[in-house]
């Protein structure tokens, strides 16, 4: 009788790659219609365990393929085929049950876990963690099975012994959360690290020590600080010590494997024990900010626990550069900034690989599920112009969110990190008091990282010891839980307990430790480890050449004109064998037209030939934003796209060997991630230039935390120098409320101090010299770009060669009007309503109303202004035009300015408004009313008779 394809394969020595695809391939086509296998095959899968009766999709085909490769390793055994009646048949099946209980461990064993110190987290039944779940009985406990791919270190053992392992590998006080990762070299190797150990390896007493010295330092700083400050707010880490710890063992194995640098975000909770702990702040000058000591005399300064640091520390693997972000109330916003330093200092080592500068980004519970900008940081991890080679996140999970406890209000998913299986991360919930337990987690975090660069995260699920801060009385909200909070031991009286019942320590030796550490304190020594007392200084961006300059320190932007002629060459040059886009080619057909003077240099040539020309002189450029390589008014075209094969092409790449970076991104769809983002590069790279680009100037709505709390208020809060450039697309054009605005006056209203600049150029030459300004001049301020979609290709918006070549950026455009004592009304104004106020007059005629653009709104241009004005002898009266609506745009933010310099040029001169009435949208939506409202404030701007 013909063998049955069950007897050909069984009888194999093992089942081979071939073989088992084929089973899977079967096992697939069985599900979806069982009568479409063969007879034998489908009796075989009709006896599969099943989940309410039915086998489903449900079921891993890596069960069906463990199971057969398990019976081919079985071959000594004599197999009867599925449904013959032999005597083996009942415990194959078994097998099978015990692979997948196996599995139900690896995906699930996590919500059996020991996780809560406190013992209050609320764990649902895990019903496929039960024997009768998978038709396993007590019975079945001392009889051996083979182990399969399960790394415990023996081929096969009794069933009671392999969940002995599982329970203590994912059911301890760790539980894995892995089987969400879809890439099968990283599951495997996260399952042999976890089984190996059982999720518990054996630590030394040395390093036990140096846990319990850690845990020791954490708490006492902060009964330090209590005894010292009472009640005084410090967001202390009382609950979660065991994050010193993590931080400790992290930043070391990350230099055990080659790191430089750590960049370190974090929020409130445990900042300042980090900075004293970690990074090695003087305790003494800790103290004396609790005192009141101001950090910089010549700013507003920020508290305590926003405050940024850095320091030198040595690890296993040579000295490592510690800086922890400056960050402000909104907990998730540093995020993004941490990475954009990463990348920066990435940039800056030439390390493309993310090996030598690592992100460390602790987190809140309720934050870190909360807040959307997370998902966007973690949506950016693995993208061209944001990855950073993986980050290590840390959860404090202190199991309450101010004062929202209940899981069902606090977030949607069963744990807080739920987020982070967007990007099919490895998560470790590790309980905060079994100190050995996190630092297994720490190890294989960094490890992982290390091995895979993708990110990590590391919940460490702990307790608020003193409520949301220490003003708080967290009793009156969460009763049950500070009833239980205030009986239980901290963690480190619990493994000093523990170490003094194993025999590493005596009681004596304990309390020592304790007694030494404040000691230390008092005397106002270092309580960090391996603080380098002099760092090597390489390892730090130099500042130096930016400090201490003015407005004033222009530098000068001009090029000399036939190296402007050779550059502007370059940028239109498409080498031979790239195919161009019709409308594209016509574009550099033009701008070799304007290389050789025979075209004026219109937006797009000018601002090409700004960047090219830094680069030719050694500054490099970064820009993002969602349609930076064309443009989102196709203007730019920094990229052509080869039609035959899409393969892409830069001039502004090409322009010579050895060339400075020239980064251009088109990046995913948000706005408050990747401006943070940028925001955290330009403020780690000085150099050149960092821009990003809205695709509509509203859009940065999305990013407003940012704008608010770190572009414009850094430097005053942090002393935070910062270069970014953001390029913000403005102007009424007809096409409704949404993206009319770039919403000028709520930069205009951030403006004090001279913090950062508004700029509204007006022609080619002036964005190209306002680009190289920002550049080549040393002063580092964030520079704000109302920048043209309308004008991009007006006909009269366009410049000469000699004016890139000999020109600079004007703040104040004057009239060129031939006899200015014919003039009775200037009209200032900013930006597009120029165009129209040019073309009114100019169809009118008129020779007594002079235009003056005002190109940068702020730090405002008092002694430009003035000038011009003073050129006027008849002058009778001055109007500020604008588009916007009256409550909108530059009025209310400006007119003061206005004024001071009227007064000073005539007292007696009247200043009024032209422009839409006070609205509460941007703008109309109907083009009707769009166009009549136009010609209603332009003839009220030129009309004298009015």
């Amino acid at each position: 009788m013909q063998e049955s394809i069950m007897e050909l394969l069984w009888s194999t020595s093992h089942i081979s790659g071939g073989n088992a695809a084929y089973v899977e391939e079967l096992y697939d086509t069985y599900l979806h219609d069982p009568n479409a296998v063969p007879e034998e095959w489908r009796s075989y899968f009709d006896q599969l365990p099943r989940v309410n009766g039915v086998v489903t999709q449900d079921t891993p085909h890596s069960t069906i393929r463990q199971h057969f490769e398990l019976l081919g390793k079985n071959r000594a055994r004599p197999l009867a085929a599925p449904g013959s009646g032999g005597v083996d048949i009942e415990h194959e099946t078994k097998q099978i049950s015990v692979v997948q209980l196996s599995s139900s461990y690896r995906f699930r064993g996590h919500k059996k876990a020991k996780l809560d110190p406190l013992g209050l987290m609320e764990r649902d039944e895990v019903p496929d963690l039960e024997l009768g779940f998978h038709g396993l009985t007590p019975a079945d406990l001392d009889t051996v099975f083979q182990t399969g791919n399960l790394f415990i270190g023996k081929d096969e053992c009794t069933l009671k012994e392999i969940i002995d392992s599982l329970e203590q590998t994912y059911c301890g006080s760790v539980g894995p959360e892995i089987m969400h990762i879809t890439d099968f070299a990283e599951k495997q190797w996260l399952q042999q690290r976890l089984e190996s150990v059982r999720s518990k390896p054996v630590f030394s007493e040395q390093i036990k020590k140096e846990i319990l010295e850690r845990l020791t330092a954490a708490e006492g700083l902060e009964r330090h600080l209590d005894s010292k400050y009472p009640g005084t707010k410090r967001f202390g880490l009382e609950g979660a010590e065991s994050l010193i710890p993590i931080l400790d063992g992290t930043i070391k194995r990350c230099g055990h494997f080659g790191a430089k640098e750590i960049v370190l975000g974090m929020a409130h909770r445990g900042r300042l024990n980090t900075l004293v702990n970690v990074l090695g702040k003087n305790p003494s000058e800790l103290f004396e900010e609790f005192e009141g000591k101001r950090l910089l005399s010549d700013s507003s300064g920020d508290v305590k626990y926003h405050q940024g640091f850095s320091s030198n520390v040595m690890t296993p693997g040579g000295e490592v550069h510690l800086a922890m972000a400056f960050n402000p109330s909104h907990l998730e916003i540093a995020s993004p900034v941490v990475e954009g330093s990463v990348r920066a200092r990435q940039d800056r080592r030439d390390d493309s690989e993310g090996n030598t500068v690592v992100p460390i980004v602790v987190h809140g519970d309720a934050a870190f599920a909360g807040q959307g900008v997370v998902m966007e940081t973690f949506q950016m991890s693995q993208t061209r112009a944001y990855g950073t080679g993986g980050t290590i996140h840390i959860v404090l999970n202190n199991q309450v969110g101010f004062t929202t406890s209940k899981r069902e209000d606090s977030r949607s998913t069963e744990y807080c990190t739920d987020v982070a299986k967007m990007i099919e991360c490895p998560i470790f919930h590790v309980n905060g008091d079994d100190p050995e337990a996190v630092a297994f987690v720490t190890q294989l975090a960094a490890d992982y990282r290390n091995e895979f660069h993708k990110d990590v995260v590391i919940d460490l699920v702990c307790y608020r010891r003193r409520g949301h801060n220490e003003t708080d009385e967290p009793s009156a909200t969460q009763p049950l839980m500070y009833q239980v909070i205030r009986k239980h031991k901290s963690a480190r009286t619990l493994y000093a307990d523990q170490l003094v019942a194993e025999g590493v320590m005596s009681q004596a030796e304990a309390d020592e430790m304790a007694n030494e550490y404040r000691a230390r304190l008092d005397r106002g020594e270092h309580v960090a480890h391996g603080l380098v007392s002099e760092p090597d200084s390489s390892m730090f961006v130099d500042w130096s050449p930016y400090i201490g300059h003015n407005w004033q320190t222009d530098g000068n932007t001009g090029y000399d004109m036939k190296e402007l002629q050779e550059v502007a060459n370059k940028v239109a040059h498409v080498p031979d064998g790239i195919q161009v886009q019709r409308q594209v080619n016509k574009i550099y057909e033009d701008r070799s037209k304007m290389a050789q003077g025979a075209l004026s240099i219109n937006w797009g040539m000018g601002e090409t030939l700004a960047y090219a020309t830094l680069l030719e002189q050694g500054f490099p450029i970064r820009i993002t934003g969602q349609d930076v390589g064309r443009g989102t008014f196709s203007h730019r075209h920094a990229v052509v796209h080869n039609q035959k094969d899409a393969e892409t092409y830069l001039p502004l790449e090409n322009l010579y060997e050895g060339q400075p970076a020239f980064e251009l991104y088109d990046s995913y769809l948000s706005e408050e991630a990747v401006l943070a983002f940028e925001y955290g590069y330009a403020t780690t790279s000085p150099k050149g230039l960092v821009i990003w680009e809205a695709q509509f100037g509203d859009f940065a709505n999305g990013a407003q935390v940012v704008i608010d709390q770190f572009i414009t208020s850094g430097e005053q809060k942090w002393g935070r120098l910062c270069g970014l450039t953001m390029l913000l697309p403005h102007g009424y054009e007809g096409q409704g409320p949404e993206h009319s605005s770039a919403r000028l006056e709520r930069y205009l209203q951030l403006c004090a101090q001279h913090n950062i600049q508004v700029c509204i150029p007006t022609t080619p030459a002036q964005v190209f010299h306002m680009l190289r300004r920002q550049a080549i001049r040393p002063m580092r301020r964030p520079l704000v770009v109302m920048s043209p979609k309308w004008i991009l290709r007006h006909k009269l918006a366009t410049s000469t060669l000699e004016e890139l070549s000999e020109g600079q950026f004007h703040n104040v455009i004057g009239d060129n009007l031939e006899d200015k004592a014919k003039v009775k009304r200037v009209v200032l104004c900013s930006g597009k309503v120029y165009y129209h106020l040019l073309e009114a007059r100019m169809e009118r005629g008129q020779e007594d109303v002079a235009l003056v653009r005002l190109e940068q709104l702020y730090p405002f241009p008092d002694e430009e202004l003035k000038n011009e004005l003073a050129t006027y002898p008849n002058l009778e009266e001055v109007f500020w035009c604008q588009e916007e609506p009256k409550n909108q745009g530059a009025w209310y933010s400006s007119q003061h300015h206005f004024r001071r310099i009227i007064e000073m040029v005539n007292p007696s001169l009247p200043l009024s408004f032209a422009g839409r009435p006070a609205s509460a949208a941007p703008a109309a939506g109907y083009m009707s009313q769009h166009i009549e409202e136009q010609n209603r404030f332009i003839d009220e701007a030129l009309n004298l008779d009015k």
